[in-house]
C-alpha cells in the first residue's frame, strides 16, 4: 500500500492541497476477482479505488494509505479474510490511522467487528456518501433529504452504548415489568424523527409541484443537466447561464438544485436546471430521499446527459447514469428527450480528440452527441442550437395573421410562444410564425386565426 497521489497534469485529486483535514484515513478497496455484475466488471479496481479516494478527499480526510484487497469470497463476519484483517490492524496501528473507509456496503455486524479488530472508526461506501451529502447540503430542503437518508441508514446500526439502562423497570415498586431498552428508545426516536421529516418532504414535493405547474403557465421549457459526479455539470451550467454556482474538481461539489433562465439562438427562453450528480452504487435511500428533487429531471422537456469523455471510465459512468435514469422512469422509450453532451474535450490529446470526433460522427443522427468544453466555451453555441432543435421536434408551428393595431396580442405571443418570423404586409397586417408547446397551441388557436399548421 502506498500514499495516494494524483498527476498534476491530469487535474485529478491530490493530497498536496491545503485544507483542514478531519482525520488520518486508510481507504480499502475490497473487490472480487470476477464481479457477477457485468457493469461493475467493466470498471478496473484501480479506477474504483481512484473514485473511493476522491470520495474520502471530498470530506477533507487525510488519506495516508490506500490499498486494494482481492476477494475470493465475502466473509459474513468481516467482509474480508481474517489474515487481511490482522495485516491491516498492524498497518492502522503503525500509521496512527483514525478512520478506515471500506469501498463496499458493510452490514452492521461486519462494521462493528471491523471496528473492534482495528480499534478505529469504520465507514462503508454508503456512510461515506451520506457524510459528503450532509456536508454539501445548504438549503432546508437538501438538509431534510440528507437527514432522512442518514437516519434510515443509522436505524439499522444501533448498538448497545448504554448497558446500565438496558432493563429499566416500568411502573412503581417491584410490580412493573421490564421497561424500554435504550436501543428501543433510540430506534423509536429515530422513527419519530423520520416520520416528521417525511411529512416535511411531502410539503416540499407539493411545493415543487406547484412551482412546476406555475412554470407550465409560462411556456418556458425545462432543460435538466444530469451526469456522473464531477462530469462538469456545474461548470457547464455557469458557462451557459453566467451564474456563479460552486464548481470544483471534486466529487459532489454541488448538491442543491439550481434553476436559471437562458436564451436560445432564436430568442426563446428555457429554464436550465442543475441537479445532483450520480455515482455508481448510489445508496437507494438517497435516491428515495432526493425523489422530490429528481422529479425536476422527470418533468424536463430536454435532458442533457453530461459525460466526462476525458475520464478512463467514461463508458461505465454513462451506464451508471442510465441506470439511475431508468429507475426514475426515463427508459429507452423516452430517450428522445436525452442529448448526450461530451464534456472536457479540452483535456484530450490530438489523437484522442480525433478518435472522439470520429465516434460522434458515426453515431445515429437522432442521438448524435455534442462535443463541448465547459471550461473554454468550445461547442456551447452548437449545444444551444441542439437544444433548440430538440425542442422544436415536439412543438407545433403556427402561421398567424394579426391586425397591425393588436399590440396586446403580439405581446402575448412573445410571452407565451417562440416567435420564429414576423413581417408586415402592405395592408398593415402582421404575418407571424410562432412555435408553441402542444399544450399551449390550443390557446393560440382560440385567441388568433391560425391560417396554417406545420409539424
Amino acid at each position: 500500500m502506498q500514499p495516494r497521489r494524483r498527476d498534476a497534469e491530469s487535474g485529478r485529486l491530490t493530497q498536496e492541497r491545503s485544507r483542514a483535514n478531519t482525520g488520518r484515513a486508510l481507504v480499502v478497496g475490497p473487490y472480487a476477482k470476477a464481479h457477477p455484475n457485468a457493469r461493475e466488471a467493466a470498471r478496473s479496481p484501480q479506477a474504483r479505488m481512484e473514485e473511493a479516494t476522491g470520495l474520502a478527499l471530498a470530506i477533507d480526510l487525510d488519506v495516508v494509505e490506500t490499498g486494494i484487497v482481492t476477494l475470493n469470497q465475502i466473509r459474513p463476519a468481516t467482509y474480508i479474510g481474517k489474515g487481511k484483517v490482522e495485516e491491516l490492524a498492524g498497518l492502522i496501528k503503525a500509521r496512527e490511522i483514525d478512520l478506515v473507509v471500506m469501498d463496499c456496503a458493510l452490514s452492521p455486524v461486519q462494521q462493528r467487528n471491523l471496528e473492534k479488530a482495528w480499534s478505529a472508526k469504520v465507514l462503508d461506501r454508503t456512510g461515506l456518501i451520506l457524510e459528503i451529502f450532509g456536508k454539501r447540503a445548504q438549503t432546508k430542503e437538501g438538509v431534510l433529504q440528507v437527514e432522512h437518508a442518514h437516519l434510515t441508514y443509522q436505524k439499522s446500526r444501533l448498538v448497545r452504548s448504554w448497558t446500565h439502562l438496558e432493563r429499566q423497570r416500568g411502573g412503581f415498586g417491584f410490580l412493573g415489568g421490564p421497561g424500554e431498552t435504550q436501543i428501543e428508545a433510540d430506534r423509536r426516536m429515530i422513527e419519530e424523527r423520520i416520520a416528521r421529516i417525511e411529512a416535511e418532504l411531502e410539503k416540499v414535493k407539493k411545493r415543487r409541484k406547484l412551482h412546476r405547474e406555475s412554470r407550465k403557465r409560462v411556456p418556458y421549457p425545462i432543460v435538466a443537466l444530469v451526469g456522473y459526479t464531477n462530469a462538469g455539470k456545474s461548470t457547464l451550467f455557469n458557462r451557459m447561464t453566467r451564474a456563479r454556482v460552486l464548481e470544483a474538481d471534486m466529487l459532489f461539489a454541488t448538491l442543491d438544485p439550481t434553476l436559471r433562465a437562458i436564451d436560445l439562438p432564436h430568442g426563446a427562453k428555457v429554464i436550465l436546471s442543475d441537479t445532483v450528480g450520480f455515482i455508481s452504487e448510489l445508496p437507494t435511500m438517497l435516491v428515495a430521499a432526493f425523489r422530490a428533487t429528481l422529479e425536476e429531471v422527470v418533468e424536463a422537456d430536454v435532458i442533457l446527459h453530461v459525460r466526462d469523455v476525458s475520464h478512463d471510465d467514461s463508458e461505465a459512468q454513462m451506464r451508471d447514469v442510465q441506470e439511475v435514469l431508468k429507475g426514475l422512469g426515463i427508459d429507452e422509450q423516452r430517450r428522445e428527450r436525452v442529448i448526450e453532451v461530451w464534456n472536457k474535450i479540452d483535456r484530450l490529446s490530438g489523437e484522442d480528440r480525433a478518435q472522439i470526433d470520429n465516434m460522434a460522427a458515426r453515431a445515429d443522427a437522432a442521438h448524435r452527441p455534442i462535443l463541448v468544453s465547459a471550461l473554454t466555451g468550445e461547442g456551447i453555441d452548437t449545444l444551444l442550437a441542439g437544444i433548440e432543435d430538440r425542442l422544436s421536434e415536439t412543438r407545433l408551428v403556427l402561421d398567424l395573421v394579426l391586425e397591425g393595431s393588436d399590440g396586446a396580442g403580439l405581446s402575448w405571443l412573445h410571452r407565451n410562444t417562440e416567435v420564429i418570423s414576423r413581417s408586415v404586409g402592405e395592408d398593415g397586417r402582421v404575418a407571424i410564425s410562432v412555435r408553441a408547446d402542444p399544450a399551449k397551441a390550443g390557446q393560440v388557436r382560440a385567441r388568433f386565426a391560425a391560417t396554417a399548421l406545420a409539424s
